[in-house]
């Protein structure tokens, strides 16, 4: 659709309809926003349709126009993934495929591929759809994306490294479109340690969600961690918990902790991707202005650590909560050793499930991109383990209390495509594509302009007298 709209138009025109398909893209799919506040999911879906609006204007109207489409939607969505505030990697194209044919690409070239490759296919309809010359570009393009698709089903997916452990997730369970402000904390870390008496002793490996342990200082040193030192001995097992943690008047840290059944606290990973006007405001000093009343008043930290947290029983690469929105997350990761990815995460302010879908959806994106098994828990819902090629067992309901086990989860090693080169290729390739567009669309308005019959020569002198 969005071609045939872009089709012979002025750049005005391009940027307004590029602006409506964006509207049409974000006001359903980041409607979640609304939950935290409204006026901050208008301008977010405002801004994110006009962003698209801008990068369409980059599209050649004519001839050219479909290898600069297909660029300039991959860099549109290239930038938003990184830039305001860090980046929101939401309502990708990759996110509505990743239960699709097209979802394999991921392992070649993360989201930015299956992107492009998206639009390559809708490109292939809209010139089938036609005659003449658009209809043998649809079937070129068509072909192109079975050959990227092809190479994908054979690229290399990382191995099973011969050893496998007996995991479980504990979601405790509880009322969702709750506020941390407004919520007992203890209730909620109660909640897990009535669901962790289902789980069967003498597991490797327990897996707990973010948030749920929350004190006003380090965990060792209050109640809740010497009752987590106890569960561990318990259940005879390594247990890892998302942690939140007072560190000053104007910081928390939010984390990932390992205490082993002998009540060792082992390792701690520390979120290096924070949620903006979540977990930090930007700007504070000038927003709070505004929002003096309905913003957090302390800042989480962040660290620089590659995601890798090392337990007794494997190497985790672990995002946490927001972090699995970001390919290079995981990526990072697995390249520091990553056997199994671990997604703790905390839904419960949101109602619903488009929040839980879509996070499940980039969960199966992140273990295709890495050719590792995932494992998401939550505190309310949606928990679940997820294989190396997407696919979604044992996953849970919402609000229920829930133990899952899983025997045998194999560890694995070695790297996809995507974990050793990242999204830097698929950013030049689109770049290139945009620049493409735009020599052909230059070369055939002069072959317009120029006299029938004319030559080379005969073209400039037209043109110097045109001039």
């Amino acid at each position: 659709m969005i071609d045939r709209l872009l089709a012979g138009t002025t750049a005005t025109q391009r940027l307004g309809r590029g602006t409506l398909v964006g509207l049409a893209l974000f006001v359903p799919t980041i409607s979640w926003i609304s939950q935290l506040t409204l006026p901050g999911y208008l301008i977010a879906a405002g801004a994110y349709a006009l962003m698209l609006g801008v990068f369409m204007v980059c599209v050649p109207p004519g001839p050219g126009r479909w290898p600069a489409l297909a660029g300039a939607w991959v860099l549109c969505e290239s930038l938003r993934s990184a830039w305001p505030f860090g980046g929101v990697p939401l309502s990708l194209l990759a996110v509505g495929q990743v239960g699709g044919p097209l979802a394999a690409v991921a392992r070649v070239g993360g989201v930015l591929l299956v992107g492009l490759i998206t639009v390559a296919v809708g490109l292939a309809v809209s010139g089938l759809s036609e005659g003449g010359v658009q209809r043998r570009s649809g079937a070129v393009a068509l072909a192109l994306a079975g050959l990227v698709l092809g190479g994908a089903l054979v690229a290399p997916r990382g191995a099973d490294t011969g050893r496998a452990i007996d995991v479980a997730y504990v979601q405790g369970g509880g009322p969702q479109g709750t506020r941390a402000i407004n919520t007992d904390e203890r209730k909620v870390f109660e909640r897990h340690l009535e669901a962790s008496a289902k789980v069967p002793p003498g597991l490797d490996l327990v897996l707990w969600p973010e948030d749920v342990v929350d004190t006003d200082g380090p965990v060792q040193d209050a109640e809740e961690g010497r009752e987590l030192e106890e569960l561990a001995a318990r259940l005879d097992t390594t247990l890892v918990v998302g942690t939140v943690e007072g560190v000053s008047e104007t910081h928390w840290r939010n984390s990932s902790q390992v205490v082993t059944r002998d009540g060792e606290w082992t390792d701690r990973y520390v979120k290096v991707q924070r949620v903006p006007f979540g977990e930090f405001v930007p700007m504070r000093s000038f927003i709070e202005r505004f929002a003096p009343d309905t913003l957090a008043s302390r800042d989480a930290t962040v660290s620089h650590e590659s995601g890798l947290l090392e337990t007794p029983a494997a190497r985790l690469a672990t995002v946490i909560s927001w972090e699995v929105f970001f390919g290079h997350r995981a990526r990072s990761g697995v390249a520091a050793g990553g056997e199994l990815l671990y997604n703790p995460t905390n839904g419960a302010t949101y109602t619903g499930t488009l929040v839980q879908t879509q996070q499940v959806a980039s969960t199966r994106l992140r273990a295709l991109e890495t050719g590792r098994w995932a494992v998401q828990v939550s505190p309310t819902g949606f928990s679940a383990f997820v294989s190396p090629s997407g696919e979604v067992f044992q996953r849970s309901s919402q609000v229920e209390a829930r133990v899952e086990v899983r025997r045998a989860v194999p560890l694995r090693s070695g790297h996809t495509l995507y974990v050793r080169w990242g999204d830097l290729p698929i950013r030049v390739v689109a770049l290139l594509m945009v620049v493409v567009g735009w020599v052909l669309h230059v070369r055939s308005r002069r072959a317009i302009s120029a006299p029938e019959g004319s030559t080379g020569r005969d073209r400039v002198a037209h043109r110097h007298q045109n001039q």
